[in-house]
């Protein structure tokens, strides 16, 4: 019996302890005190994420039930597909502990240590040994899992990266430009598929592909008095640091662009492993995975709404900036104190490693800076991310309600207006968030719709949007801190208290062209 046992992969780290099962309460990382996806699970709701593919990228992977024979003891976690790079997996090789938590997370059945999606359909591929491949070899791992289901998978997991010590470009930078990395923002804008990506965690990392632009980046929390809501110590996640030392584009996004989307409980995350007992575990491997399965939850939302034909709903509620959207805006900053809801509900104070809420960030008052360092937007909610899915799409020039998403396109020079139904309150909060991809291209040197290991990716740049909470009235921003106007970012997030009570709109604006003239986005807003 293994009485502990410790891994690192890339410097995520879990310690396992032999524990018994029931002593387990459910109220854990997956319930109230951490994302709340668990009551998502009960009537009136009944998501699980059934028939909703995710898929999973790492350097082993879990067993599969009837093929490894590790396996055999933990009907919990079972799997659509595992794979060795873009082939079938062995049976009892590549088998990875440390994959198989992970796994759990997301799709544990479990009665007492119920995983976030346990209906979603997840397939796993194993990078295998880093001695005989590395990003081409990765890179072909993730684009064969987005192609799984008939090529329907949407979301994938990654609780691995490289370390730039690895990357064979001359003095290696978090830029954007490591082949792995574009090949993450080529396949989301391709396969159209959302990336959840942990987070850089620790001197010596795994910092590639944490420079993407189109997938979200997931650092992650730890208790206090039972309630995730602290930004644990261990992440590396604050840019402060990197532009005045050694760390600046070596574990940290060079440059001022944020690396953090959101923040996910990680810290002494209670699963099963291979033989079916309990095992804590943390790190960042642990946090996005909440990510990935909370795209289950919600896309099976989705798919019940257009089998119904229910208005305000069409095939972009399946687009993964969209996703991307409705998880960053409905995130969890400041607890909500009014019988009015002027903080928006939200259910959770968080702080940072210095102990402070979102309020008191650069994001908060710099419009330039859309993203807390260490948290991103907050910490996911999946509850939340349901309100705020639900209303289903809204579009431009319309009259709209005070919560909803958009799925539409700007064209450069001009402008997309969202006008807000009912007048905002002063000292009220409005949260918006706009999401758009930067555009890489394949170089498809044989023409056949896939990478191959030995071609390379075309980096076109991001076009610059932003955004605007705009008075009707005046048709300007009421405040400074009611625009997001980052000249880096692919996201602009506005979270303000309204300055003056009347009538508003959103405003999304093409600034810049750099690529194409016209630009795709996914804008979310929630509102009193």
């Amino acid at each position: 019996m293994i009485k502990q046992l410790a891994w690192t992969i890339g410097g995520l780290s879990a310690i396992a302890f032999d524990s018994p099962v029931l002593a387990l309460q459910t109220t854990t990382s997956t319930g109230e005190s951490g994302i709340d996806a668990l009551r998502l699970h009960q009537a009136p709701y009944d998501l699980i994420g059934r028939k909703i593919s995710i898929g999973q990228v790492e350097i082993g992977r879990p067993g599969q039930y009837g093929l490894d024979k590790a396996a055999s003891g933990n009907r919990a976690v079972t799997l659509a597909g595992v794979f060795l790079r873009d082939r079938p997996a062995k049976a009892n090789t590549n088998l990875d502990p440390h994959a198989e938590n992970v796994a759990s997370v997301m799709i544990s059945a479990d009665k007492a240590i119920r995983g976030v999606a346990p209906g979603a359909r997840l397939y796993s591929a194993a990078v295998g040994s880093l001695k005989t491949g590395g990003q081409p070899e990765e890179c072909l791992s993730a684009q064969h899992v987005a192609m799984q289901n008939s090529g329907d998978v949407r979301a994938i997991n990654f609780s691995f990266g490289e370390t730039l010590e690895r990357d064979p470009r001359a003095n290696a930078r978090l830029d954007g430009n490591a082949l792995l990395t574009q090949c993450i923002d080529w396949s989301s804008r391709f396969h159209n598929v959302l990336y959840a990506i942990a987070g850089n965690q620790g001197k010596g990392g795994i910092p590639i592909p944490t420079d993407n632009y189109n997938g979200i980046n997931v650092a992650f929390s730890s208790r206090r008095n039972g309630i995730f809501n602290k930004v644990d110590v261990s992440n590396l996640s604050d840019t402060k640091v990197g532009l005045a030392g050694r760390l600046n584009g070596k574990e940290v996004n060079l440059g001022i662009r944020r690396a953090i989307g959101l923040l996910a409980p990680g810290s002494n995350i209670s699963l099963l492993n291979t033989s079916g007992k309990l095992t804590k575990v943390t790190g960042t491997s642990f946090a996005a995975p909440h990510v990935t399965a909370t795209v289950a939850l919600l896309q099976e939302y989705a798919d019940r709404q257009l089998r119904s034909k229910t208005n305000n709903w069409s095939l972009a509620a399946r687009r993964q900036e969209v996703m991307k959207a409705v998880m960053l805006n409905s995130a969890d900053k400041v607890q909500e104190n009014s019988v009015n809801s002027w903080r928006l509900g939200m259910t959770k104070t968080i702080i940072d490693k210095q102990n402070q809420d979102w309020t008191a960030s650069d994001a908060y008052s710099d419009p330039k800076i859309p993203l807390h360092a260490q948290m991103g937007t907050g910490q996911l909610n999946a509850f939340r991310a349901f309100q705020q899915f639900s209303p289903g799409e809204w579009k431009p020039k319309t009259i709209i309600p005070a919560i909803g998403w958009d799925y539409s396109s700007v064209s450069a020079n001009s402008a997309q207006e969202y006008i807000l139904a009912k007048a905002l309150s002063q000292g009220s909060f409005v949260s918006v968030t706009l999401v758009w991809n930067r555009l890489i291209e394949l170089n498809d040197t044989n023409k056949n719709q896939q990478y191959d290991v030995g071609e390379k990716f075309r980096d076109r740049g991001l076009n610059n949007l932003d955004l605007f909470l705009v008075s009707t009235e005046s048709n300007n921003a009421p405040s400074s801190i009611c625009t997001s106007i980052s000249e880096v970012d692919s996201v602009e997030h506005i979270f303000c208290p309204v300055p003056t009570t009347g009538k508003y709109k959103i405003r999304v604006q093409y600034s810049q062209k750099v690529n194409e003239a016209t630009q795709p986005y996914a804008l979310a807003w929630w509102t009193p």
